[in-house]
C-alpha cells in the first residue's frame, strides 16, 4: 500500500513539471489525529505554504489533497512535494528555525507522517 500511494505522488508531481537531473526531492504525507478540526488543518496548509517564502533552499513547492480513486491512501489526507537543488540544501532545510517552528505547530495535529526523500533521475 506505501508502495502505491508513493508511485501515484511521484507520479502526480513528476507529470506536472519537468524534472531536473539530481534535483532533490522531499515528499511528506501527513495523517491528521481525528480530532484535529478542519480550521486546525487549515492552518497547517497555510503554515507549510509560507515555508518557500521563509527558507531560501527550497527550489520548488506544491501540495494537494487525497483524491484516490483507489482508496489506497490509508488515511493519509495530505501530500507535500518540496524540491532543492540537491541533498545539502534539504540539510540546510531541516534544521531551520522555520521549519522546527512548523513542525511544532503540527506535531500536537499528526496522527502519522511519510516522508521519503530521493534524488530526480532521468531514464
Amino acid at each position: 500500500m506505501f508502495k502505491a500511494i508513493l508511485i501515484t505522488a511521484m507520479s502526480a508531481a513528476l507529470a506536472s513539471s519537468a524534472v531536473a537531473e539530481n534535483e532533490f526531492r522531499h515528499v511528506v504525507m501527513f495523517k491528521f489525529k481525528p480530532e484535529a478540526t478542519a480550521e486546525q488543518v487549515k492552518e497547517i496548509e497555510k503554515a507549510f505554504a509560507e515555508l518557500p517564502k521563509k527558507i531560501d533552499t527550497i527550489k520548488s513547492y506544491e501540495w494537494g489533497t487525497s483524491e484516490s480513486v483507489e482508496g489506497l491512501n490509508d488515511g493519509f489526507t495530505h501530500c507535500f512535494l518540496v524540491t532543492f537543488k540537491d541533498k545539502k540544501d534539504l540539510e540546510a532545510y531541516l534544521p531551520n528555525e522555520a521549519h522546527k517552528a512548523f513542525g511544532a505547530k503540527l506535531k500536537p495535529l499528526l496522527e502519522k507522517a511519510l516522508v521519503f526523500d530521493y534524488t530526480a533521475k532521468k531514464d
